[in-house]
């Protein structure tokens, strides 16, 4: 019996949870199976929190800094991801080496809706966007 612990719990058509219009599977499900990478720091974000959604923890810590990846990353099982805005984001494109997102991400926790806010920086590390971590608030 396979490892369902591992396994993303999304459906290939179910609608991507990062909020761009289109189906999981052709959005960030692609950034997920590794047969697509992320073009910018936004859209490494974006199939970061999918990723929790999905509670893909092997594509987590591929796109984690080696410097910052915790050893394994544990999901909350009370925990339910209800939808992402993107509210800015500096740098990070085609030509750049570092940029940064800052996101506010809606949550259910043991049937209580709560929400995070956070400015995250991502760098290239050979060639591919990889998270830092979230910048301290001013």
């Amino acid at each position: 019996m396979p490892n369902r612990r591992h396994q993303p719990r999304l459906s290939p058509t179910a609608p991507c949870p990062c909020g761009l219009p289109g189906p999981y599977g052709a959005c960030c499900g692609r950034l997920h199976r590794g047969t697509a990478a992320a073009a910018t720091a936004e859209q490494l974000m974006r199939s970061r929190y999918s990723a929790f959604a999905a509670r893909d923890a092997a594509y987590l810590l591929r796109t984690w800094h080696p410097d910052a990846r915790p050893p394994r990353i544990d999901f909350d099982p009370g925990l339910r991801w209800d939808g992402l805005e993107v509210l800015s984001a500096t740098d990070g494109g085609a030509f750049h080496t570092e940029g940064t997102v800052h996101f506010r991400a809606r949550f259910t926790d043991g049937g209580e809706s709560g929400a995070m806010e956070e400015h995250s920086r991502f760098v290239r590390l050979d060639g591919a966007w990889v998270y830092v971590a979230a910048l301290p608030e001013d």
